[in-house]
């Protein structure tokens, strides 16, 4: 192995702080045009549902076609598995390590899901692990809502989408990010977030352009692959945050309210074992029994069969034991 095919050494995830410890001011990201930050996360927010209704009337028209399906579907697969293998078990976890230009595709697929830039979208993940379900956690439904059934879904639709809105606990790059930061490759995407975000609506557009003849063909890919497709893997992603820190099971002991939730896993690829992986937050698989698939797991298992993913993290089962919930 080649000394370019390894990636630089990474820092750990910030370490989970003492139970009454707050975030410090050095650990919280502002943006510097708070206004503009939250005017283009609302148009990306907004737009999507509101394409919907052009999709659903379409579809209503009978003018859906088996080819907008499978774009849709493949651009979902493609960006969605982007944000769970990459941002998410690459990136923030260091649950296995890659090449260089795999690292950056990862970055890139990830990058076109639009959720945001690679390093913010990781600084904020750590730092949820870091302060989850407390005071600190950017997006729990758990911290200063309120008691009772309106409190809940207070803090639902903060968790869901309302904390995108909200900048008092963001987490700064510099302290929790460093080493993509330092990194080239992720840095290079990171800087290029609009150019991949708009690829990732050109290539379904150029897709339907190729199978269907014409510019409309175009067009309705574009609404499916494109619009459609955001919207469906945004509000996955947003439900790990929300629906996962208050519904379904929990399998193993943590000091914060994360569960297993099996509808949402085969959607999310796998993610929505979420009591599992902050009970092992490093472990590159998220399903721990028979019955939790784990398709990034197994996108993961394959690359490493394919000698393209190494030092893959595992749970030993003795570990897995004494955190056991019996």
């Amino acid at each position: 192995m080649s000394v370019s095919a390894v990636p630089p050494p990474l820092s750990p995830p910030a370490a989970r702080p003492p139970a009454d410890g707050a975030p410090g001011p050095e650990e919280i990201r502002v943006p510097e045009l708070v206004t503009l930050d939250r005017v283009i996360t609302g148009v990306i927010t907004v737009v999507p549902p509101l394409l919907l209704v052009l999709a659903g009337w379409r579809l209503w028209n009978n003018q859906l076609h088996w080819r907008d399906v499978g774009i849709f579907l493949v651009m979902y697969t493609a960006t969605g598995l982007g944000v769970t293998v990459g941002f998410h078990r690459l990136l923030t976890h260091r649950a296995f390590r890659t090449r260089p230009w795999l690292r950056g595709l990862w970055a890139v697929l990830g990058t076109m899901s639009i959720e945001g830039p690679v390093i913010s979208w990781v600084a904020d993940h750590r730092k949820h692990h870091a302060y989850s379900d407390r005071l600190g956690d950017p997006h729990s439904p758990h911290v200063d809502s309120g008691g009772g059934w309106r409190g809940a879904l207070r803090g639902l639709a903060h968790a869901h989408v309302g904390w995108l809105f909200d900048h008092q606990q963001r987490g700064a790059q510099e302290r929790y990010a460093p080493d993509l930061i330092a990194d080239p490759v992720v840095a290079f995407v990171d800087r290029t977030f609009i150019l991949w975000s708009l690829l990732g609506l050109a290539i379904p557009f150029g897709l339907g352009v190729m199978l269907g003849g014409t510019v409309t063909a175009g067009l309705d890919a574009l609404l499916w692959g494109g619009a459609v497709r955001v919207l469906v893997l945004h509000h996955v992603t947003y439900s790990i945050n929300s629906l996962c820190h208050f519904f379904g099971y929990r399998s193993y002991a943590t000091e914060d309210h994360s569960r297993n939730l099996a509808w949402l896993a085969p959607l999310s690829f796998g993610e929505a074992w979420h009591n599992n992986h902050h009970a092992f937050p490093t472990s590159a698989f998220h399903g721990m029994a028979r019955r939790e698939i784990d398709i990034s797991g197994l996108v993961i298992s394959g690359m490493e069969r394919l000698g393209l993913a190494w030092e893959v993290q595992r749970v030993a089962p003795e570990r897995r034991a004494r955190k056991a919930i019996r």
